[in-house]
């Protein structure tokens, strides 16, 4: 192919014009900043305050998980009885936290504890019970042994 005519074709292609750079990709905004902005418009309006000096969150769930907050940024408006909780959270299992939450946990938990920690002392159970498999044929070994009894 001739090099002039694949100039010619090349520089008709241009959509800027001469000297404009072409974006070698193509950048995605990220519309949390927004989303966070329409939250706090929200929280305001129930005039809901920071609260200071909260250096964790354990939110309890039936299954026996925890939600845990490390460091949270927690808001809250007692006359709109409205808590608002945000960082990163962690799923975690009780047994995990289970030294450090003991002074969080209230009767309800008290009572998942106990019913996780039975359900663990039956599987325990369970497994002590477990009878093993038989190996061997056990009747020729009864007839071996009748007739070693036999021949004393």
């Amino acid at each position: 192919m001739n090099p002039e005519k694949l100039k010619a074709l090349q520089s008709s292609v241009r959509v800027g014009g001469k000297g404009t750079v072409r974006r070698k990709k193509k950048i995605v905004h990220k519309a949390s900043s927004t989303d966070d902005k329409k939250l706090q418009s929200q929280l305001k309006k129930l005039s809901i305050n920071p609260i200071p000096g909260i250096e964790e969150v354990n939110m309890f769930k039936d299954d026996g998980s925890v939600l845990h907050f490390q460091n949270p940024k927690v808001q809250a408006s007692p006359n709109a009885n409205t808590f608002a909780i945000s960082g990163n959270a962690q799923v975690k299992q009780i047994s995990e936290m289970l030294p450090s939450i003991v002074s969080q946990m209230g009767p309800e938990g008290f009572a998942s504890l106990r019913k996780m920690a039975m359900q663990g002392a039956e599987a325990e159970a369970a497994k002590k019970d477990d009878v093993p498999e038989l190996e061997g044929d056990f009747e020729e070994e009864s007839k071996k042994e009748e007739e070693a009894a036999k021949a004393e």
